[in-house]
This record gives C-alpha cells, structure tokens and sequence, in this order.
C-alpha cells in the first residue's frame, strides 16, 4: 500500500507513529515554496505540519518545482510524507514517524508557470519561502515577462508584480520572504537582487515603493541535518513496520532550528512558530548564527580533514572514538567557545556545543565527513578565520587545536594526481577526490613545495584568508610541527600524542 490520502484510513495506529487529520486537506494554501528538497521538508514543512496539527496555523504550502527532477511521487501520494526523526536528545534515544501533510500541491515553473502566478491572486497566500542552494540567491540577467523567468529572483520578482496587480498594490498584499539557503543575510541579498531586477525590468515607480514598504524579506538561519531517504534496509525495515510505502520517505536528526529576523507583524503572519520553540522570531538572529557558524560549522572544518585522513568516514566513528573526541571536545570548549566574535553567554555556549556533540554522536544519521569538506578552503575562511583573528585578540600564544586542525586542512588538500578538472589526494594508498575551487592552487604547491614550505605559503595567501596568518605568533611554526608530525607518524596519532601532553603537562 503506498501512502496517499485513501491510503491513510487503512494505515493502524501505532506508537512511534504521527497520522494527519482529515482536516487538514481542507485548509486554505498559505505559502508559496520555491524548492523541493529534503531540507525543506524536514525543517519549515515540518514545523508547519506540527502548527496544523495543533490549530496554530491553519494553511498549507504549494510547493514550486524550477529543475527537471521527477516530482510525480509528490503527486502519487497527494504531497504525503513520512519525517523519520532519528536520535539522541538529553541522552534518550528518539524514533519518531510523522505523516506530513502540509504540501497541498507541487508545480512546474517550466510547464506550469500561469498556475503559480495565479497563486498570487490568493489573498490567504501571504508567506514565500525558498531554498534554492546558494547559488539560487544571485543577479542575473532576466526577463521577468519570460514564462518563467530564468533565476529565482527573477521567478520572485514575476510573482510579486503579479501580487501587485492583483490587489492594487494595497498595503495588506504584501509579502512576507524568507529564504532558507545557506548564506549570511539570505534574505537581506535576495531583497537588494530582486530590487536591482525590478529597475532593470523598468517596472513602475509604485511597485517598486510597494515592494519596499509592504513586503518583508527575513534573514533567517536554519539548522537540521536531513539526509533524505534512510538506505534501502532501513526504509525496508520501516515500511514493514509501518505497513505502507513511501516514495518521499525523509530521515532527519532530532535537533532543528530556524531563526527568523522579524518583527510583531512577522510573528503574526508566521503564527506556525507558537508549535515548536525551535522556531525563534527575533530583531536579531547573530547570536544563533554565531552558535551555529562557530560551534557546528567551524568545528566541522576545523575537524573534517582530520577525522577523514585518521581513517573516519562518518562523524560518529570520530567522535566516538576515545582519542580523537578527546581532541574534539578540547576543541570545541577551551578554543572555538571562547573565541567566538559576539558576546554569548557561557552556559549558553556551554549547552550549544554539548548538543553539537550530541549531534555528531547520532547512531542513525551517516553524516559523511567528506561531504563536509567539499569547497574546505572557503568554509575555513569564513568559519574559522574570525575565530583565530578573535583569539589572537586575547591571547598571544597559538590554538595548538586549531593549529592541528588547519593543518589536516592542508594535508587533506595536498593534490597526488590531477585529471582534467578533477583533483585527488590519498589516503592509506587508496584516492579520495578534493572537491574545491582552490584545488588547483594546492595541486602546485604541494608539486613544488615541501611540506614547511608549503604551509608558509599557503598560510600567507592573504587572497584565501584576508589576513596573513603568518604573522599570527607561533601560529605558523605550529602548524608546521603539527603538518610534519602528521607526515612521519600519522594523523591520529598526532593527535594521540598532543592530547597525552595536555593530559601531563
């Protein structure tokens, strides 16, 4: 039996299992969602499920579709889906199944484009969220007359004049934005991209005072791993339990979060953030951001490199292990804490990183520590060049484990073979491809260079880091020792070996 609104009066209640009401299907659509992802439906399609099922919100989404992958099992299964949250909150174990029901339809921006602009002539449709990768969010040239237009801003910037027009351009038919992809100040881009659009389309002088002053664009920062589908065992194994198929099946962690830059009037229209305090709507989201930036992601980075070249392939294989969570930990709380550049609570930094650990630690999510490292270069600057430039402001000795972690950085990105546009490395004999646009700068580095020499290098390239990081003291002849260290003896044991000095010094 596969999932599909007959289907849901045949599936048995059980525990571990979340069914819709009927009711739900009668609901007005409220939002307009350009993307089909599992981020989206693991995280703002989950939480306005949990607000429907509670008769918080009372609206469902219409989801727009702008590439050519197959939705017709959103279709098969009228918008249906199984969340499967999985893992460890405060130490218990949790396994939840909710049949999600807030997607009422999905359509092509390609085939379907006149049936997404009529959306715009629904007045209960007053919310826009997208997540369409960050390089959804950039200018380029488009005709917004195009059916559809090319871009994301352009298809936005369509669909707003269509707004416009439809309700005279009153101040109640403005829009509320809130772009979910993963860039600083999403929403405050994407509003100066659609603006400069809106000139270069000659649009009138009224819509553009309009789309100023009645519509809200929200910076807004979203936290969740969502893998999508579990492997085919598990989905098996869970379909049996359940006693229904599911073709949009999503796994996601436990933790979630999404920080939304807002004010009263947002929080109105929003009103599916009362179901989960993981939804915040602040003035101000830096304080999540920096928590996520530096404690999650820069403790990513700094680790990733590391924790694949000792011979991890997941997070929870390095995290678990008694040598290198040692160094985790270290990292996390006497360097990264401390070092964040925005002033934070410790118990609230405190807390934050302990589920960070948590997270990592999650016996059912496969987090793949090579997937964290794709484009390394620019997420160790952006993640952790703030980081070391803040300790630096406090101390005037080194971050010997942010020293060790950027130089497995420089390890992981030491190229072996080039072949075409494709870049490796290896490890233990066996080749692992370095996805990164700087791929080709360490490939002659590492060719010409040796290892001291090439950190020298790299480290001065004030074109990668905006700063030189030689000139931070004892930064340099750490990483060196660390980079050589790791070369002679190995990656893990390097960090053996350091975190047995802590222990005795």
């Amino acid at each position: 039996m596969q999932l599909s609104k007959n289907a849901l009066g045949h599936i048995a209640a059980q525990p571990g299992l979340t069914l819709p009401d009927a009711k739900v299907f009668e609901l007005p659509e409220k939002v307009l969602q350009f993307g089909t992802g599992v981020l989206l439906r693991g995280l703002p399609d989950y939480f306005i499920g949990k607000a429907n099922a509670k008769g918080l919100f009372n609206g469902r989404v219409v989801v727009v579709k702008s590439t050519d992958s197959d939705s017709s099992a959103f279709d098969n299964q009228d918008g249906l889906y199984t969340i499967c949250v999985r893992g460890v909150e405060n130490g218990n174990t949790i396994e939840e199944n909710i049949i999600n029901a807030s997607i009422s339809r999905v359509l092509s921006a390609k085939t379907e484009w006149k049936r997404i602009l009529e959306c715009a002539h629904n007045a209960d449709m007053k919310i826009i969220i997208s997540n369409t990768t960050e390089v959804g969010i950039q200018l380029v040239q488009d005709d917004i007359n195009n059916e559809p237009p090319v871009s994301f801003p352009g298809k936005l910037l369509a669909f707003l004049f269509e707004r416009f027009r439809a309700f005279n351009g009153s101040t109640e038919s403005g829009m509320v934005i809130v772009p979910t992809e993963l860039i600083t100040d999403n929403g405050s881009k994407l509003e100066s991209i659609v603006l400069e659009l809106a000139h270069r389309n000659n649009l009138d002088f009224k819509f553009i005072e309009w789309l100023e002053n009645h519509n809200t664009f929200c910076n807004s920062l979203v936290d969740r791993i969502v893998p999508g589908k579990p492997n085919a065992a598990e989905i098996k194994k869970i379909e049996t339990a359940l006693g229904y198929e599911d073709e949009l099946m999503t796994m996601s962690e436990v933790f979630c979060l999404w920080a939304i830059e807002g004010n009263e009037k947002v929080k109105d229209i929003l009103s599916f953030y009362k179901a989960d305090d993981a939804v915040v709507i602040t003035p101000d989201i830096t304080l999540f951001k920096e928590l996520k930036l530096r404690l999650l992601n820069g403790t990513h980075s700094f680790n990733c490199g590391l924790a694949f070249l000792s011979g991890f392939n997941i997070t929870r294989e390095a995290v678990t292990d008694k040598t290198f969570s040692v160094f985790a930990k270290k990292l996390m709380h006497t360097e990264i804490a401390k070092a964040i550049p925005f002033t934070i609570d410790e118990q609230v930094k405190e807390k934050f990183a302990n589920s960070v650990f948590e997270r990592f630690c999650n016996p059912f999510i496969d987090h793949q520590w090579q997937s964290i490292t794709v484009q390394y270069t620019s997420k160790m600057k952006m993640r952790n060049m703030p980081l070391l430039q803040r300790h630096y402001e406090m101390n005037d000795t080194p971050p010997v484990h942010m020293a060790t972690g950027f130089a497995g950085f420089l390890l992981y990105m030491k190229v072996t073979r080039k072949e075409g546009n494709k870049y490796f490395g290896e490890r233990n004999g066996v080749e692992y491809e370095i996805k990164d646009d700087s791929a080709e700068y360490f490939y002659n580095n590492w060719m010409n260079n040796t290892p001291e020499r090439v950190a020298a290098e790299v480290m001065a390239n004030e074109q990668l880091w905006d700063i030189d990081l030689t000139a931070l003291p004892g930064f340099l002849a750490t990483v060196q020792e660390k980079l050589q260290d790791m070369i002679s003896n190995g990656v893990l044991q390097t960090i053996a070996a350091l975190e047995n000095n802590k222990v005795t010094a």
